[in-house]
């Protein structure tokens, strides 16, 4: 079985659909979406749901915004064969928002309003709180990665990017992505990336950890992406400078998803020394 679950709070709606998994009973999170009222981005869906929720002269003025609405989001398929539809948050005791979505959903889905539209989301999270592997699969709400070195390509990458240390032309600010925007991840899925350092004989590896909210991004000084960690490894002395065991060294970095927050780590494969952090993944 699939539901909606509208949160029309204050200043944002936010529309979440889950499938149910049988026979384990774990929610499988199909879609996502929100925005804040007047922000830029918003998709029209989620506007005219807040416009209406706050005045009745919207409704009066495009009778047919209800349908519109209801015909905009079932054109998703992640939305299609929904049973339940379950209207939450402070807006959702408006008298004008109940009848606006009975009047658009109930020909296709049983339209649930609980008694207590402001306290749902409250008790929902408490039960959240007891069993947090409830939500076996979400969708990423960014999109995340690293920024890194790459060799320099003639005619790829733009001259302001390159770097030329120890004889070698390299490329900086790479965006190398981890996980993408609205991709699913399931409970615990790790993604792992294997790197080396820039120079033989480097005694530190500092990885940044960038995100954003589109997955067009190819640097990190791209507009709309922004750091939001760092991690540090010190390196031991390994051999001989120029030694083979020393030129090839490898670091392993992995990102584990899925859960309330992303796992980050970042591991020396010789040594296996090990740094780790963690980062708000339901976050904006």
């Amino acid at each position: 079985d699939r539901y909606i679950v509208a949160d029309c709070g204050g200043g944002t709606v936010d529309l979440t659909v889950h499938q149910i998994e049988q026979p384990q009973g774990t929610l499988k999170e199909l879609y996502k979406a929100s925005g804040e009222a007047g922000g830029e981005g918003l998709l029209g869906v989620h506007t005219d749901l807040q416009i209406s929720s706050r005045t009745a002269p919207t409704l009066q003025a495009q009778p047919d915004l209800p349908d519109r609405v209801r015909d905009d989001l079932m054109k998703k398929p992640e939305v299609k064969d929904i049973k339940f539809f379950f209207l939450v948050g402070g807006f959702a005791g408006s008298a004008i928002l109940q009848h606006a979505v009975q009047s658009a959903f109930s020909s296709s889905c049983r339209v649930i309003i609980p008694q207590d539209v402001g306290l749902t989301i409250l008790k929902g999270a408490v039960l959240f709180g007891l069993d947090p592997t409830i939500v076996r699969v979400r969708r990423s709400p960014l999109t995340y990665g690293v920024g890194v070195l790459n060799k320099f390509v003639e005619g790829k990458h733009p001259k302001e990017k390159l770097l030329v240390k120890e004889g070698k032309n390299w490329c900086t600010d790479i965006f190398e992505k981890f996980v993408s925007v609205d991709q699913s991840v399931a409970l615990g899925e790790v993604v792992q990336r294997s790197y080396c350092p820039a120079r033989v004989g480097q005694r530190k590896i500092i990885i940044n950890i960038y995100c954003c909210a589109t997955d067009d991004a190819v640097y990190i000084t791209d507009p709309g992406v922004r750091k939001c960690g760092t991690i540090s490894l010190e390196l031991e002395e390994l051999g001989e400078p120029g030694s083979p065991k020393k030129s090839r060294r490898e670091i392993r970095a992995s990102m584990q998803f899925g859960d309330t927050e992303i796992k980050v780590a970042a591991m020396d494969v010789w040594t296996s020394k090990t740094v780790r952090a963690s980062i708000d993944f339901l976050s904006n």
